[in-house]
């Protein structure tokens, strides 16, 4: 069955009723990652006049040009350029938790609608980049249907614990920092009634501009009053784990500048330090690569899946530990930078897993 699938789309209209080909995104971006005109046409379905025609037609829209060629040097983005890339990019990485969660709604009722429904595997869990690609395992290699939904470690616990979903993805920092926090997850995981599925271990660390201009070293550096910041929602493991290496410093959260505010997406914060809107962000390495910001390692962390112990019989279940096990998983996950698979599939108790 094909699937619905959200994304944003721009749509950008002057006062004459003059419009943008939406394909002007895809060239600038693939002009600011190749450095010439003619190699991103060729990553683009468009042709080399119809490029020319865009990239002219848009800088007259918007009063400067957005490409700067050079001979010699190829083609690079303007000041403009850049910043339209960036909203692109920021609005993209802003909304794909809330569309994702709602065109998983969408396949799931036109499914019954439809009398063509697979068994479906309910997946409540926070956003990371090896738990994104669980749909497309199991849509390469597998039978099952995956409704997933995206919110913060302890809400997808919390879901788990009401029965609103089958697995509940969440992740727990090693050592001795996750022994202090470990209090956040244990209120919704119950040793006799759960299970834990292993994943993956990934790092976390701070985000920055290129070049680091503002010498940001350790998580002390984030208090200090030339340094802007932007945060992870409330209930989000990556916050939990903020505050808990913050309590460790022995820093007042309420000294960061931008502690208060809260995105929801690794990817988000990501967009807001290449911006040049905030200086630094906490998150996943991939999110930084992204966005061709440097990364500075501080914690590692398990990222795992809690489920019921009587649900390991459902089939979807059975299904998803077999693939976990296997090569598909090792292909999608093995190139994502800072993250390193973790046994997956192996399921354990919850006290083997408690840092």
């Amino acid at each position: 069955m094909n699937k619905i699938v959200i994304r944003p789309s721009w749509r950008f209209e002057g006062e004459s009723g003059d419009t943008i080909d939406p394909r002007l995104f895809r060239l600038l971006r693939a002009i600011d990652e190749t450095g010439t005109l003619k190699r991103a046409i060729a990553s683009v379905p468009i042709s080399y006049r119809h490029a020319w025609d865009l990239l002219r037609h848009s800088g007259e829209f918007f009063g400067s040009p957005l490409v700067r060629m050079e001979r010699g040097k190829g083609a690079r983005l303007t000041r403009l350029g850049e910043k339209l890339l960036w909203a692109e990019q920021r609005s993209d990485a802003s909304l794909f938790p809330q569309l994702d969660n709602v065109a998983s709604e969408l396949n799931l009722e036109i499914g019954r609608a439809r009398d063509e429904m697979r068994a479906v595997l309910r997946l409540h869990a926070s956003h990371g980049y090896a738990v994104e690609k669980l749909p497309q395992l199991i849509s390469r290699h597998g039978t099952a249907t995956i409704d997933m939904q995206y919110m913060g470690s302890v809400d997808a616990l919390a879901s788990l614990s009401r029965g609103n979903c089958d697995l509940a993805g969440f992740h727990v920092p090693l050592g001795a920092i996750g022994r202090g926090l470990w209090e956040h997850y244990a209120q919704w995981l119950r040793p006799r009634r759960n299970r834990i599925i292993r994943l993956v271990i990934r790092t976390q660390g701070i985000m920055v501009a290129p070049g680091n201009p503002k010498n940001i070293r350790t998580i002390a550096d984030l208090a200090r009053a030339d340094v802007r910041f932007v945060n992870r929602q409330p209930g989000s493991g990556t916050r939990i784990l903020l505050d808990g290496l913050l309590q460790e410093a022995g820093i007042d959260p309420s000294t960061i500048d931008g502690y208060g505010t809260g995105e929801f997406t690794h990817a988000a914060v990501a967009a807001y330090v290449s911006s040049g809107i905030v200086d630094a962000a906490f998150g996943v390495e991939p999110a930084a690569r992204q966005f061709k910001l440097e990364f500075l390692p501080i914690a590692k962390e398990r990222y795992m899946l809690a489920c019921r112990e009587e649900s390991l019989s459902l089939a979807p279940i059975v299904e998803l530990i077999e693939l976990l096990r296997g090569e598909g998983l090792r292909a999608l996950v093995g190139p994502v930078p800072g993250y390193e698979l973790d046994d997956p599939g192996t399921v354990t108790e919850v006290a083997g897993i408690v840092p």
